[in-house]
């Protein structure tokens, strides 16, 4: 059994900073993909950003370079940092794993290729 667990969230100014973390238990290979997820009220939930075992990583074309995803696999840790934070980022930020996404780089995005989920850290943004 995996469970997610993410931390880091908060309110800050726009042109602020976070760094996220999800913390992972259980089974190594369950999570050798994982990812960052976000969802804002009335919205679809957004693949932001997702990194494999081997450290391959992908970005939402839209973040414009304000978001790095980066992992430890001997902790079983994902982070998230971001920069330059704007009003449209507030929302729910979600960690999400898998053991194997096929087509990852074309793939990463959907929801549905993730298997366990994190409650969920809250990042507001204000003007």
């Amino acid at each position: 059994q995996v469970q997610l667990v993410e931390s880091g969230g908060g309110s800050v100014q726009a042109g602020g900073s976070l760094r996220l973390s999800c913390a992972a238990s259980g089974n190594t290979y369950s999570t050798s993909y994982m990812g960052w997820f976000r969802q804002a009220p009335g919205k679809e939930r957004e693949g932001v950003a997702a990194i494999n075992r081997d450290g391959s990583s992908n970005y939402t074309d839209s973040l414009n370079g304000r978001f790095t995803i980066s992992k430890d696999n001997a902790k079983n840790t994902l982070w998230l940092q971001v920069n330059n934070l704007k009003p449209e980022d507030t929302a729910m930020y979600y960690c999400a794993a898998a053991p194997y996404i096929p087509s990852f780089d074309r793939t990463w995005r959907r929801p549905e290729m993730y298997a366990y989920w994190g409650q969920g850290t809250q990042v507001t943004v204000s003007r």
